[in-house]
């Protein structure tokens, strides 16, 4: 599997392979394979989702800093 460029990315191969998983001609070994491309491509959208977090946090910190300032 290739890391995704970006979350957005990432989701659209994550409903790919759902969809692969769901139909009725993929086989119990290729589910498995599917499964394990699925877990990798959660745990990257996750991570992402917690940078990102960060990233709002700063933000606010330094707004809430700068609304004290004028105060």
């Amino acid at each position: 599997m290739r890391t995704p460029k970006s979350f957005e990315e990432g989701m659209e191969r994550l409903n790919t392979l759902l969809a692969q998983m769901q139909s009725e001609d993929t086989t119990l070994a290729d589910s498995v394979k599917l499964y394990a491309e699925a877990a990798s491509l959660m745990e990257y959208c996750h991570a992402a989702l917690e940078k990102t977090s960060l990233q709002i946090d700063e933000i606010d910190v330094k707004l809430a800093g700068t609304v004290q300032e004028e105060s």
